[in-house]
């Protein structure tokens, strides 16, 4: 698990990316009856009774030493969903050498399901584009696509209902925006390397472990603790 860490220390470059992807599963929800609007005094007011509307996915991968933000909504997270994910990422770095991409051992990342969905002159040469970091098994809090999530659900997903997949869509195309706009970026401080490290030299089962502090910095920064956020 030592080399995702060490990964993370590695310089910001252009020929040489850091990206870090994972999932978001997203229920699809419908108000039933129309919220009450704000007025003077009073508070928007939703009915805590909805509809749902299905589910969908979301495909969040993030460059956090550079601030840049890769969200895209999915009907599900099949491998051929993920494989052009991988091809749309892959297309926002053609002066790169190679993509280093951290992401966990979910059964659709690997090689087949890209040659599987592209053939295997293109797909090979898509896998190639990437060299892969799994996190280990009870280590998928090693990977910073979780604090994007985090900010994702939050921000995104954390306001009005979202009833279908074409809104879905909007809502975080909008987001996306926002977030390449001001070039969030995402420090994984210090503390978290060396209970990383730590974690590894002593064998431990990294079950439900996390790092104490996980620090997102922009413009407007804020510190992500385990189960609470600074005000």
């Amino acid at each position: 698990m030592e080399d995702v860490p060490a990964l993370y220390e590695r310089p910001l470059s252009e020929t040489e990316p850091v990206v870090c992807v994972d999932e978001k599963p997203v229920v699809l929800h419908a108000d039933v009856r129309p919220a009450r609007p704000m007025r003077p005094g009073r508070i928007l007011r939703r009915d805590s009774e909805y509809k749902r509307c299905g589910t969908a996915n979301v495909f969040c991968g993030v460059e956090p030493k550079a601030g840049r933000h890769f969200t895209k909504v999915t009907p599900n997270r099949s491998s051929p969903e993920f494989a052009d994910c991988l091809l749309e990422m892959a297309a926002s770095y053609p002066e790169a050498d190679t993509v280093y991409m951290v992401m966990d051992n979910l059964s659709s990342h690997r090689r087949k399901a890209i040659v599987e969905r592209f053939g295997e002159k293109i797909g090979g040469w898509l896998r190639h584009r990437f060299t892969v970091h799994c996190t280990p098994k009870h280590g998928s809090w090693l990977d910073q696509a979780e604090i994007e999530i985090s900010l994702f659900s939050r921000q995104c997903l954390g306001q009005p209902r979202i009833p279908s997949l074409r809104d879905l869509r909007r809502e975080v195309k909008t987001w996306n925006r926002k977030m390449n706009r001001r070039r969030v970026t995402i420090d994984w401080g210090s503390h978290a390397q060396k209970h990383a490290r730590s974690s590894a030299t002593k064998d431990t089962t990294l079950r439900g472990q996390r790092p104490s502090f996980l620090r997102v910095s922009s413009r407007v920064s804020a510190t992500i603790y385990r189960n609470q956020e600074l005000p």
